[in-house]
């Protein structure tokens, strides 16, 4: 079976930001996003670089999915060693990264090459999926059960990446594997911009209501506009067909390239932000940049830190302590409002013991203390005087009014009602 990969991609630089740190690149067989950290000075620069280096296999000749991942671990691999140089020989540039998911297709095949916090997702059937787990610190959490997925959007280190490419110590660690798509699938491919920022179950809608696969990458970067777009936004569609029996015999190899589109670079990609040969860019943009005239909504920046068992801990100990405020906090909170509801019923008790009314106990008038209501077993009345005057010597009408009660503001208002009934015997 021979399957044919339609796409389409876009990048948007969002409402808060001043440049796009974000690439993306849709090709013949390849197509991938990457987000570039390392702010204003090594961002973009990172990002781009990459998605250049990565994006020249796109229509190498491999023979499996599984050598075309492996190729692309390759690719990473020496993109990873180009931005360590190029931060060494700029210092300006110390600290920038890039993260990146992406896949190249090879017959009804996808190898799929992945490391930091953009995703690879899978539409079918209905359900929107992802296939691809965050390298983050808080996602860290989330497998280990210390906090759930909710807690994950807002926790303070959600922004920090265990795994990326660039000037780092350490050796990055890329995930690989294959996929076996089908007919009809559609895979979205996106940085953080929108996955961080749009519920998935709004995007899952929008990609079933897709017709034309570059609306449906306008309609997704739209959302992710409408919810303020503080990070920059890049998102990539690709649908699955099957080609028709006749369409292979024709074609002249296992996938045709003849319909399909030219290669896209989108975002710093597309702005030939990886040149650093012959001019240094980077430093001229830093050192001419103007001030803003109004200070910019702060946002999370992405941050880099190496998977060192200290530092976990350290995380991990300040996520419990923050987690054991919360509980403190949340028991304070409760025991307060217990207080605040128990003082309120004993106020509302003193009131009734305040009450005072003329009844019948049995086959004698009373006076009670209190009202006459009842808060499940407990009775909000209790009998204060008996005056021995029996029922039965009471008139008709006097008899019906003590039955019914005879409310009194006082203990001797209650004495004068009783006073009174008692001489109308």
């Amino acid at each position: 079976m021979t399957y044919k990969y339609e796409s389409a991609i876009g990048s948007h630089v969002g409402m808060v930001r001043s440049n796009n740190q974000d690439s993306g690149f849709a090709g013949v067989r390849l197509f991938f996003v990457a987000d570039g950290m390392g702010g204003h000075a090594g961002g973009d620069v990172a990002s781009a670089l990459t998605t250049k280096h990565v994006a020249e296999i796109d229509t190498s000749p491999f023979e499996t999915a599984s050598e075309a991942a492996a190729a692309l671990e390759d690719q990473l691999l020496s993109a990873n060693r180009k931005l360590s140089d190029t931060a060494a020989e700029r210092p300006e540039l110390a600290g920038l990264g890039t993260t990146f998911t992406g896949f190249f297709t090879i017959k009804d095949q996808l190898g799929v090459a992945h490391i930091g916090d953009s995703r690879l997702y899978r539409f079918r059937d209905g359900k929107l999926r992802q296939l691809t787990s965050d390298h983050t610190f808080v996602q860290r959490l989330v497998d280990s059960g210390q906090i759930t997925e909710e807690e994950a959007k807002t926790h303070p280190r959600r922004s920090v990446l265990m795994r990326v490419l660039g000037n780092v110590d350490t050796e990055p660690n890329v995930d690989t594997e294959v996929i076996d798509p089908l007919p009809g699938d559609i895979y979205l491919l996106c940085s953080d911009g929108l996955c961080g920022y749009v519920d998935e179950k709004v995007i899952a809608a929008d990609i079933a209501d897709t017709g034309d696969l570059q609306s449906g990458v306008d309609i997704l970067i739209d959302r992710a506009l409408e919810n303020g777009a503080p990070d920059n936004v890049t998102v990539a569609l690709v649908r699955v067909a099957e080609v028709p029996a006749a369409e292979v015999d024709n074609a002249t190899g296992p996938q045709s390239t003849a319909a399909l589109p030219k290669a896209r670079f989108v975002g710093s990609a597309a702005n030939g932000k990886s040149d650093l040969e012959t001019t240094n860019t980077a430093r001229a943009r830093i050192m001419s940049r103007r001030r803003p005239k109004r200070k910019p909504p702060v946002i999370a920046e992405s941050q880099f830190e190496p998977r060192v068992d200290e530092y976990l801990a350290e995380l991990i100990a300040e996520t419990k302590r923050q987690n054991w405020r919360r509980r403190i906090f949340w028991i304070l909170g409760s025991v307060f409002g217990a207080l605040v509801i128990l003082g309120i019923i004993l106020l509302g008790y003193r009131w009734t013991q305040t009450q005072y009314f003329v009844g019948a106990d049995e086959d004698s008038v009373v006076i009670y203390q209190g009202v006459r209501q009842e808060l499940g077993p407990i009775k909000l009345y209790s009998v204060t005087e008996d005056t021995d005057i029996p029922l039965t010597s009471l008139g008709a009408y006097e008899r019906r009014q003590v039955e019914r009660t005879l409310t009194a503001s006082s203990l001797p208002a209650a004495r004068e009602i009783v006073t009174r009934i008692g001489s109308s015997e």
